[in-house]
């Protein structure tokens, strides 16, 4: 599955969008839109994107585990090393410093993650300032022809803006459509 990115210039071009995508077969799980506005897009009854999708939690949040872990290692070696327990700790004891440390990193990556935009839509952020609508489709290996079809044939308006290969990993590159 591809997350593949449109800007919509207007409104009611983005309505037509998802309707016409819904009329292809692309349910609205898989359609969501980031816009400067999102209750314009509430009236309207379409599908605003989600925290995940625009804000940085996960990818900081794996971050911060990443640092956790470390610091986990770091400490237990020095555990080993000053014994502040005492000189015979059981090795759950290791683990369980290793694992706090991880968890504490989780959150606090989690809560810079809450405060950061996805580094994935950075790249359209002057156009959603703008006031332009970026249309984020999670197409299905049997829809993208369709999609991709549909977007040429009724919506010149709309412009490919990046595939994303790999939507799941919050650490790969968009392929950016846009110059």
């Amino acid at each position: 599955m591809k997350c593949v990115y449109y800007l919509s210039p207007t409104l009611k071009s983005t309505q037509q969008i998802s309707d016409d995508l819904h009329d292809i077969g692309v349910d609205d799980w898989f359609l969501h839109i980031v816009s400067k506005n999102e209750s314009e897009l509430s009236k309207e009854k379409l599908h605003s994107s989600n925290y995940i999708e625009t804000l940085d939690v996960i990818r900081d949040g794996l971050i911060g585990a990443a640092m956790g872990f470390a610091a986990g290692i770091v400490a237990a070696g020095l555990t080993t090393v000053v014994q502040p327990f005492g000189p015979e700790m059981h090795w759950f004891g290791y683990i369980a410093i290793v694992f706090v440390l991880s968890c504490f990193g989780a959150w606090v990556g989690g809560l810079v993650g809450i405060a950061s935009e996805n580094k994935k839509l950075a790249n359209f952020r002057a156009d959603i300032d703008a006031g332009k609508y970026l249309i984020l489709i999670y197409a299905k290996k049997h829809q993208e022809d369709a999609i991709k079809q549909m977007m040429t044939a009724k919506h010149a308006e709309a412009e490919l803006a990046a595939v994303d290969a790999n939507f799941l990993n919050p650490f790969a590159n968009l392929k950016v459509s846009k110059a």
